[in-house]
Parts: C-alpha cells; sequence; structure tokens
C-alpha cells in the first residue's frame, strides 16, 4: 500500500501520478480520512489520559475534591464511549481507502488506459515469419495431434478446462525444466510453494479486496487458490525483517494456477489461451529500494532468453500507466506472434511493485546502520506453459499438421517428442 505519511508530507506527486490511472481524487479521499483519524486518535488519547490521571487522583481525595474528581471521570468516560466507536470506523475507512488505491506508477510508464497504449521497446524479429500453407490454430492442432481435448475438459470442469495429452505432456514439463535451469543458473532458488493461501497473503500482494472476482475461494477453510505462485512467494517473507547483506533474495516458484476470468466472456473462446487452471515459472525477487529498477531490467532479459531460446517471435512493451495491475509500478510484457490469431498476445510479464507488496506485508529490511526500513519486490513469469505451448505449436507447424519442437528443448524430451506427429487417421 502507499505510505500515507509520505502522501501525507507531500500530496501533490501522488496526486499527479495517481491522476495517469484516473484515481487522482483518491488522494483527497486518503487525506481526509486520515485528518479525521489523527483528529479523533489526539482527543481520544487526550482523554485516556485525562481519565488516568482522575482515577489515579480519587484514591487520594477526599470530600468535594472525590466528588469532583468521580464527576470528571464519568464525563470523561462518557466521551471516550462516543469518540472511540468513530475512532474505529474512521481507521477502517482509512485502510479500506489505503486497501483499494493503487500503486503509483512510474514515470517511465507510458500514459494510457488500455492494452492499444502499451509502447513497443523491442522485436527479435522485423517481421513475423510466413507460411507456404494456411497455418492453423493450436485448438486445431491440438487435435490433429491427439493432444488437447477441450470437450472432455468442459465435460469434466465446465467452460476454460483442457485435457492435455500425450507429447504435449512431455512438452509442458521441457518447457518448466528449460526455464528453471535458467534461472536457477542466474541465481534463483527453486521452489514449489502451496497454492492455497490465507486471505493475509492475497491482501499482502495486492490482490484483495480488487481482484477478488478473480479469485478461487474455499469458503470452508477461507483459503485462496493463487492464480500466480508470486503469492506464496512474497508471502514467504511476510512479516519478516531481512539483513540488507542477504539482498537481493531471488525465488523460482513452479506451481499450478487458479484464474475465473470474469469480465472475459466471449473471450478468447476454444483452446487454452486463457485458461481457469493453468502452470506456471514465476520468478520473485526481494531488494533493496536502490536496486529494484536494475533488478526490473534483469529479470525481463531473463524472460527473453528463455524465450528467445524457443525461436517464436516476440515483441517486448511498457504497459500504459492506467493500465497497470494495482500493485505495479511499471511492468513489461513480452508478447509472442501467434499465427493461428494473426497478432501478437502476452506470454510473460514483469513488474516491479517497488514498496508497495513489502508494506502490506510487513517485509522490511535491517540496513548494515541498523535502520528497518521497507524493502522492494518484483516478480517475473519465467514461462506461462500453456500459452508458450500454444506459441510454439503454432509457430513451428509443418503442413501435414506436425510440429518441429524448437532444438533447445530436446535434451528434456524423449526422442519420439522432439517432432510432434499427427494421430493416426487426423
Amino acid at each position: 500500500m502507499l505510505d500515507i505519511k509520505r502522501i501525507r508530507e507531500d500530496p501533490d506527486p501522488f496526486r499527479t501520478a495517481l491522476a495517469r490511472r484516473n484515481l487522482a481524487d483518491a488522494i483527497d479521499r486518503l487525506l481526509e480520512a486520515d485528518e479525521r483519524r489523527r483528529s479523533l486518535t489526539a482527543r481520544v488519547e487526550e482523554l485516556r489520559a485525562a481519565q488516568n490521571r482522575a482515577s489515579k487522583a480519587i484514591g487520594a481525595a477526599q470530600g468535594d475534591e472525590k466528588r469532583k474528581l468521580i464527576d470528571e471521570v464519568a464525563n470523561v468516560s462518557a466521551e471516550l464511549k462516543e469518540l472511540e466507536p468513530q475512532l474505529a470506523v474512521v481507521e477502517e475507512e482509512l485502510a479500506r481507502l489505503l486497501a483499494e488505491t493503487p500503486n503509483v506508477p512510474h514515470e517511465s510508464a507510458p500514459d494510457g488506459f488500455t492494452e492499444e497504449d502499451a509502447v513497443e521497446v523491442k522485436r527479435n524479429h522485423d517481421e513475423p515469419p510466413t507460411f507456404d500453407f494456411e497455418p492453423r490454430d493450436h485448438a486445431e492442432l491440438g487435435a490433429i495431434l491427439g493432444a488437447l481435448d477441450m470437450e472432455r475438459g468442459a465435460r469434466t470442469s465446465g467452460s476454460r478446462f483442457v485435457y492435455l495429452m500425450g507429447d504435449l505432456v512431455f512438452l509442458q514439463f521441457a518447457l518448466m525444466r528449460h526455464a528453471m535451469d535458467i534461472v536457477v543458473e542466474k541465481g534463483f532458488s527453486p521452489m514449489i510453494p502451496p497454492v492455497l493461501v490465507r486471505e493475509e497473503a492475497m491482501y499482502g500482494t495486492g490482490f484483495l479486496p480488487t481482484d477478488a472476482v478473480n479469485i478461487y475461494m474455499t469458503r470452508e477453510d477461507d483459503l485462496y487458490l493463487v492464480g500466480t505462485s508470486e503469492v506464496p512467494l512474497a508471502a514467504f517473507h511476510m512479516g519478516e525483517i531481512v539483513d540488507e547483506a542477504d539482498l537481493p533474495i531471488r525465488y523460482a516458484g513452479y506451481s499450478t494456477c487458479f484464474r475465473r476470468e470474469a469480465g472475459s466472456y466471449g473471450k478468447d473462446l476454444g483452446g487454452m489461451f486463457r485458461v481457469h487452471q493453468f502452470d506456471k515459472v514465476e520468478m520473485f525477487v526481494f531488494s533493496t529500494p536502490e536496486t529494484s529498477w536494475e533488478e526490473h531490467e534483469r529479470i525481463l532479459a531473463i524472460e527473453e532468453e528463455i524465450f528467445a531460446n524457443l525461436d517464436i517471435p516476440y515483441r517486448v512493451v511498457n504497459i500504459a500507466a492506467g493500465d497497470l495491475g494495482g500493485a505495479a509500478a511499471k511492468k513489461y510484457d513480452i508478447e509472442a506472434w501467434l499465427p493461428g490469431q494473426g497478432r501478437y498476445r502476452e506470454v510473460t510479464s514483469c513488474s516491479n511493485t517497488t514498496d508497495y507488496q513489502a508494506r502490506r506485508m510487513q517485509t522490511r529490511v535491517r540496513r548494515a546502520s541498523g535502520a528497518v526500513e521497507v524493502l522492494h519486490t518484483l516478480n517475473g513469469t519465467a514461462t506461462a506453459i500453456a500459452r508458450t505451448l500454444i506459441a510454439i505449436i503454432e509457430n513451428h507447424q509443418r503442413a501435414d499438421g506436425s510440429v518441429e519442437v524448437p532444438a533447445k528443448l530436446h535434451p528434456y524430451l524423449p526422442e519420439h517428442a522432439r517432432v510432434l506427429t499427427p494421430r493416426p487417421g487426423a
């Protein structure tokens, strides 16, 4: 969350920055609630002090003085009884406003509010490749290969669920190993985190309350299914103070993820581009504030290295300020060219959330000087497996429906899975 003290001391930069998210009024609401809280807090503390002084004095007082003190305590108690509930309401209101207010966008995030407002940073091919045949989309290729069953997925679990079968299963785990090997070589510690988390973890990472509509929940246990292992990786040091000498701390988590995709009705129907259950390898970094922007560029470079190994056309875009997730100050997306759709689509992203998540999670750093400060957190997708599978089979398809798997993945595959072949009779 944002630092209310910094906002109070100099609100204009926050107001200007949040105007880029169309939320300039949020600062005025925060300041109004903060002023009410501070005013009530001062009066309540003053009354409690007076109550304590009078209560202590009653024991030694006699006669009229004692009766006067008793009356004073009664009057103070009556005012406290009225003001303390008001203070609780105002504190709750301020906490709610802070929880709902997103991070301030970095100055280098472009202006705008939609996907179309993202600014292209680079691309690895001047133009997407062309085929000497009509390319198929991944859903059709999956059926030809006998490796993707949407109909049975829908019958079993409903829309936006799929069965992944045959050699695509080997390819999924090859992608996981390929990404994990690279990030571990880059200094990330591998982890398989829990995918059911408590409310504090969802709140701490900024997915609650604003993204509640997209989160699955087990109501009997009050546990949430994560949409990214960013959540449990961030929560690993929740409430802790880490030493500056230990930073940066880098984790790579492999997990199944779940997302309700509320609001996506009619979008990306069929196939597995937008599904409720998917798998990812996610990078997460705890860093000092002064090194977090360097870490952000480093994460992007790792994502590019992983994706470049797959021989797929892609571009990097800088996401517009008004289209950022609530916790992010800046986000890059890597978008792969998908021949089946004839356009670039997001396959990975990486965000610097600055101190926004760490403040909510109370994760701090103890400096060499002994000072304790809020640190910075960052996240990035090493591989979003379903979307990467789509990009591979669509970009490496052949006229007969077979798919030549990129050579960098061959060491992780059985020999028969290095070329995906149509099922008999397809």
